[in-house]
């Protein structure tokens, strides 16, 4: 792998569909024998922990970021590599953001399309051209990127919207893709600083 870190947004519940949790772990392994630091929001509920555990688990590393007042409602996960507590959420977004290469994001509910939407207007506010990937694990994010579709389609946004981000079906070949981009030479020492 070239890339040295990795963001994973998702669901700090399990979802409807055992495919989520498998895809989760599935993802975490990966992560971990492949090298790339975990950076994700520091829970050790639901899709986000099992990712979490599971790179742990393949002997990677994981950075936490957790705002103080999501301690116990997303129970903050005490065995990873670093963990950092913010005092907001923005605080949170901004640490995740320097401290990752590229940005994946799995199944999860209303706060992992907050970090979607928001990491898709930076980059197409031009403060960032790092990859972002939506694994669309049984169609899960269809309707996402249907609100992308139609803002095009009404002209709130420009065709290039869709280019802001890619789609990949799985974590396979979210993993194929990922083994293709450059590597980022100050990437560890962004994570670090943290």
């Amino acid at each position: 792998m070239q890339i040295s870190s990795v963001a994973v947004f998702c669901g700090s519940r399990f979802g409807a569909r055992a495919e989520y949790a498998a895809q989760a772990r599935e993802l975490g392994t990966a992560l971990g024998q492949a090298g790339l630091r975990l950076v994700y929001g520091g829970g050790h509920v639901g899709l986000m922990g099992t990712v979490a555990d599971a790179t742990l688990a393949a002997g990677g590393a994981v950075t936490g970021v957790i705002p103080s007042f999501l301690h116990t409602r997303e129970i903050m996960h005490e065995g990873v590599t670093d963990l950092t507590v913010t005092e907001s959420m923005h605080e949170r977004k901004a640490l995740m953001f320097e401290a990752s290469d590229a940005f994946v994001v799995m199944p999860g509910g209303l706060g992992t399309f907050d970090e979607t939407i928001e990491i898709m207007t930076w980059r197409q506010l031009r403060q960032h051209d790092k990859p972002i990937y939506i694994v669309n694990i049984s169609g899960w994010a269809d309707p996402l990127l249907a609100l992308v579709d139609a803002s095009i389609a009404d002209d709130f946004a420009a065709p290039t919207a869709r280019a802001l981000f890619e789609v990949v079906p799985d974590v396979a070949a979210l993993m194929a893709t990922l083994a293709e981009l450059p590597a980022r030479s100050d990437a560890r020492d962004r994570v670090t600083t943290l």
